[in-house]
């Protein structure tokens, strides 16, 4: 990804950009938060967890983690705006509420909304389980009888019709597609609808997730050999490095042909050069377990279709979940696919988003590319919250890569940023 440049085959533009995240409900909100290198994990009070419906005997135990990422306001939703009765919205999925309100505010950043858009607009998205569903209508018996099984499933609860719900919505006449691969999904969705954009498929699309904890305001059970941090923080590429923290939001990106966008003068936040998707099938120790070889070759994929060399390169934003393993697998394969074209060391900063807002699911991947176009649009790389001296598995010595602990200006040199 670079920032505006001229038009180019292949090239999508990020045009419109939105986020409600933990401490950030604005985009404003956001760069403030990234450039002050804060973070949105904390310790919740006992009345919190009482609120939340957390036992007493749970929240004493001594293997309770009493830290999250809470989503302020996130079950709020402005019915009436979206021509919904307040029974309907009651009905949804917060995960879609959010989606949906987080998806028109991608396109009123991009000032194009469906109405006056002259093309097919696209939806790419997916979000986390159905809690909601599962924890609040599957058992209410009047609702069951009410709306019936069926309605309460299909018209704002399951999976499989997040997209779908918000294009007749807004009348967008593009593709509807869901798309769930976990916590890749809303980066997934990106590729995806560019590939749309470029076959001609739409003309606009939005691409992004939402996931929402549901309860809000828990803390967690920490166990042995699982991916939650111990002491409540997420540590990406630190030496204390020991597990990640989940929260809960939603982003979205509105994306358009770079050329359409700059002959139409739109606002281009960023410009995606190329994208690349694969998987690392069994070649990994086990199937929770990440691999080298599968990253390696995904990272090179978008790297020659972006047809740039690694060492223009001046931010990688990273997965960075911040387990002692993970991220010094990450940073072996960014490495091997660096070495594809380039051998000089520490020239590019890598971060994550993760330590900041935690590790929100399905909308995890598009608040990382939202932040690494905000570092472009402000010309500065957002420092990582926490961090205090590198975890010695990475061998960033003899890597390309430093950790970007502070934020630091983000000068154009030779190559595009």
């Amino acid at each position: 990804m670079t920032g505006p440049n001229e038009s180019a085959a292949g090239d999508i533009a990020i045009v419109g950009m939105a986020v409600d995240l933990p401490g950030a409900p604005t985009l404003d909100a956001f760069w403030e938060m990234l450039s002050e290198t804060r973070t949105a994990i904390r310790r919740l009070t006992p009345e919190e967890l009482a609120q939340a419906g957390v036992p007493e005997e749970v929240s004493q135990r001594p293997d309770y983690v009493p830290y999250g990422a809470p989503l302020e306001g996130h079950d709020l939703f402005d019915a009436g705006f979206f021509g919904l009765t307040p029974k309907d919205a009651a009905i949804m999925d917060p995960q879609h509420r959010r989606f949906i309100r987080t998806a028109w505010a991608a396109l009123e950043n991009a000032g194009r909304l469906p109405d006056g858009f002259d093309g097919a607009i696209g939806v790419y998205a997916g979000c986390g389980p159905n809690d909601y569903y599962m924890r609040n209508l599957m058992g209410n018996a009047d609702l069951q009888r009410d709306v019936g099984g069926f309605l309460l499933r299909h018209t704002g609860n399951d999976k499989d019709f997040l997209a779908t719900r918000l294009s007749h919505m807004l009348d967008l006449t593009g593709p509807a597609v869901s798309v769930q691969t976990a916590c890749s999904t809303s980066l997934v969705a990106v590729h995806m609808a560019a590939q749309a954009l470029l076959t001609g498929e739409c003309d606009m699309a939005l691409a992004g997730g939402a996931t929402i904890e549901q309860p809000q305001g828990q803390g967690y059970l920490w166990r042995e050999g699982e991916i939650l941090s111990p002491d409540g923080m997420c540590r990406a590429f630190d030496h204390r490095a020991q597990g990640t923290v989940f929260g809960s939001g939603a982003a979205v990106v509105a994306l358009r042909r770079l050329e359409d966008a700059l002959t139409a003068g739109d606002h281009v936040w960023a410009v995606i050069r190329g994208t690349a998707i694969n998987n690392d099938g069994a070649q990994k120790a086990s199937y929770l377990a990440p691999s080298v070889e599968g990253q390696a070759a995904a990272v090179a994929a978008a790297l020659r279709m972006a047809g740039v060399g690694a060492e223009s390169l001046g931010l990688v934003e990273c997965h960075g979940t911040g387990t002692a393993l993970g991220d010094p697998i990450e940073v072996a394969a960014l490495t091997r696919a660096f070495r594809e074209t380039t051998q000089a060391r520490g020239f590019c900063r890598i971060g994550s988003v993760k330590t900041g807002i935690g590790h929100t699911d399905t909308a995890a991947g598009a608040a990382s590319l939202i932040k690494a176009a905000l570092a472009l649009h402000h010309r500065a790389i957002p420092g990582t919250p926490g961090f205090e001296a590198p975890n010695p598995a990475m061998a960033l010595a003899s890597s390309p890569f430093e950790v970007a602990a502070t934020t630091q200006p983000w000068p154009r040199g030779a190559t595009p940023r």
